[in-house]
């Protein structure tokens, strides 16, 4: 049901009960999930939100994709497209875990999910970023999205980054 995408580096693939230790880690680590809502409880409130990205897919046939270099099948994070009950719209979204952020994989995940929902007819996305993460700013600047206001998910300020679709902006970012 999860299509598999391939960067130069990267596989997009499915969700495995496998991958639980590495996002459990990364979800019930206060400083590496903060912006974006965590840390989480235990493994079993990040079973459930494993679960929930799993669900998506069946709700609304898109989703994130778990991220993992070609050579080496452990989970590095995750990237893909979010739109849940009261999210303002679409969203491309992405998370890499502490060990691997910093190397590009953040980009070149989202450049294959942005030509997979061009490929899907859509011709916009947004970014919801924490006004602190800048590292993530940077990855959406790079992708040429556009800083558009800000606004409150959840209770939290969140800014709201927009991406075009066009054969013009739907291209590898240079490094």
């Amino acid at each position: 049901m999860i299509p598999e995408l391939r960067t130069k580096r990267l596989i997009l693939r499915d969700w495995r009960h496998e991958d639980l230790d590495a996002f459990a880690i990364f979800w019930m680590d206060p400083v590496a999930s903060a912006y974006i809502g965590g840390p989480v409880s235990g493994r079993g409130e990040a079973w459930r939100k494993m679960a929930s990205y799993i669900g998506h897919w069946q709700l609304r046939g898109y989703g994130f994709w778990v991220l993992q270099k070609h050579d080496d099948p452990s989970p590095l994070g995750y990237c893909g497209l979010w739109y849940p009950e009261d999210w303002p719209e679409p969203e491309i979204g992405w998370a890499v875990f502490p060990a691997y952020q910093r190397q590009g994989f953040a980009s070149e995940a989202a450049v294959a999910v942005r030509v997979y929902a061009a490929a899907l007819g859509w011709t916009t996305l947004i970014s919801l970023i924490n006004p602190n993460n800048i590292a993530s700013q940077g990855v959406a600047t790079k992708l040429g999205a556009t800083r558009e206001r800000e606004i409150a998910i959840n209770g939290k300020p969140a800014l709201v980054f927009r991406h075009c679709l066009s054969d013009s902006t739907v291209s590898i970012p240079k490094e």
